[in-house]
């Protein structure tokens, strides 16, 4: 698994890095991979409020479209404009520069509840 043990994840297979202030959220490599090439992303402007484990945008692929869902509660803080021009991104770096947005969370707490690499690692392993 080439997933990143300093992140959290969800059951739904969205990536959470923990930024302070701030947490950065893109899909994992293995729902990447499981979507196919990617072709667009719809995210949500900053300022949008989002509610933990409710869609809050789309990723869609030459195979299917998928909803994206919030693994914490808040509010968006950034976009991934980068996306607009090059959804490609999500598929070259699905770790990195194919991030989807940051959220400024309305209660941490949330984050503890998240799963681990380990615990992310036997979901994706069945």
């Amino acid at each position: 698994m080439s997933e990143d043990a300093q992140l959290r994840y969800t059951a739904q297979h969205e990536w959470i890095r923990d930024e302070g202030e701030v947490v950065r959220i893109g899909i994992t490599v293995f729902a990447q991979d499981q979507l196919g090439d990617v072709v667009y992303v719809d995210l949500p402007a900053p300022g949008a409020e989002v509610e933990r484990d409710q869609a809050f945008g789309e990723v869609e692929s030459t195979k299917s479209v998928s909803d994206l869902y919030a693994p914490v509660s808040g509010t968006v803080v950034e976009r991934n404009e980068a996306l607009d021009d090059r959804p490609e991104l999500v598929n070259e770096a699905p770790l990195g520069d194919g991030w989807m947005v940051t959220i400024r969370p309305d209660d941490r707490a949330e984050l503890e509840q998240l799963l681990d690499a380990d615990a992310y690692a036997k979901l994706t392993d069945d």
